[in-house]
């Protein structure tokens, strides 16, 4: 039988997309944080091929290329520059051969160049060619479909959009909402993905910056917007309306935040600020709820945080034979065979 294709599956239910590599793979010391240049996928390829396995093993649908940030001005400013095509076909090598050991979608990746700046015909021109080069070796590769993600210029967003569409495969095209919840060159959300549908974009929403709580309320703007499918792949980090982003958040306890440099918690101190896996099943189910159909978590994520998502939206995949179950725990379980003595120590723990 011939495997459902990205826009097939979105027609029969949601579509799960673990993101999150770059985060993840810092926390487990195999990046470096600031930079943020996926060089696992050449230095410690098995440890990007594990991660894939874990998101896959949790729930996921898509096992994403990890080109986020694999671009040529990143690689510049790292002096890898001449590494560009290798890392790139070794992350859609790595995405590939996991993505064949089950039903599975495999996803290109393209990502915010951080040159582009509008009405420059240079940085126009520059970005399309970094987009191009990414997209052909993606498609060499086989995907099924490419992500342009992570953008806030809606410029930027269609550059990367005419570069996809040229290859007559499905796009997806998410913006990262900073601070004021406008893209930088000043469109709404529902605006600039609106301009992305009529441009013939397949999937459009959010990615990264904002949590479950400051993001899904442009997701359902974005959903009233356009008719084309949804996306919503909020950081797992707790946002709030006065810290909309997690580059925002500050910590608020002085005996912690005396420590953090600079004072500024993200990237790598957002630690007292992580969304639980109930929070992101419930943002899940709220999403999916509205209509908001392809769905996933970004920076923060872990597999426990995909594998909630999964089971909000009624799935039990491999990893959810381990999903908690309290009930035999010495103290707060409710077996009967449980030492009562501990149990009723409890309130004293």
């Amino acid at each position: 039988m011939a495997k459902l294709g990205l826009l097939e599956r979105l027609a029969a239910g949601p579509v799960i997309c673990a993101e999150g590599y770059l985060f993840e793979l810092e926390r487990r010391g195999y990046l470096q944080a600031g930079a943020y240049v996926p060089e696992a996928v050449v230095d410690f390829p098995e440890q990007v091929e594990n991660l894939h396995r874990d998101f896959v093993r949790a729930g996921s649908d898509v096992v994403e290329a990890f080109t986020y940030y694999a671009h040529r001005e990143k690689l510049r400013l790292i002096g890898r520059e001449r590494e560009l095509e290798t890392m790139n076909r070794a992350a859609l090598a790595i995405a590939k051969k996991v993505a064949s050991e089950g039903d599975l979608l495999f996803a290109g990746n393209i990502s915010n160049t951080n040159i582009y700046s509008p009405g420059d015909a240079a940085s126009a021109k520059e970005t399309r060619a970094m987009f191009e080069e990414q997209v052909g070796w993606a498609i060499e590769a086989g995907v099924d479909y490419i992500i342009a993600e992570t953008i806030a210029w809606l410029g930027e967003a269609e550059i990367a959009l005419d570069v996809i569409r040229q290859t007559k495969i499905p796009v997806v095209v998410t913006f990262a909402l900073h601070k004021e919840a406008k893209t930088r060159d000043g469109f709404t959300p529902a605006e600039a993905a609106k301009r992305l549908a009529d441009q013939g974009a397949n999937v459009v929403g959010l990615n990264c910056t904002r949590g479950p709580r400051t993001m899904l309320p442009y997701a359902k703007q974005i959903r009233a917007a356009v008719s084309v499918h949804v996306a919503a792949l909020p950081v797992a980090y707790r946002t709030t309306t006065s810290e909309p982003t997690f580059q925002s958040l500050t910590d608020k306890e002085p005996d912690c935040a005396h420590c953090v440099p600079d004072g500024r918690s993200f990237p790598v101190a957002l630690d007292p600020f992580q969304t639980t896996r109930y929070e992101i099943a419930e943002f899940g189910r709220e999403a999916f709820a509205s209509g908001i159909r392809y769905l996933g978590v970004c920076c923060g994520a872990g597999p426990h945080h995909i594998r909630a998502l999964a089971e909000a939206l009624g799935r039990r995949p491999p990893a959810s034979r381990y999903s908690p179950d309290m009930s035999k725990h010495y103290a707060f379980g409710t077996d009967p065979r449980l030492k009562e003595e501990n149990r009723e120590f409890t309130d004293r723990l």
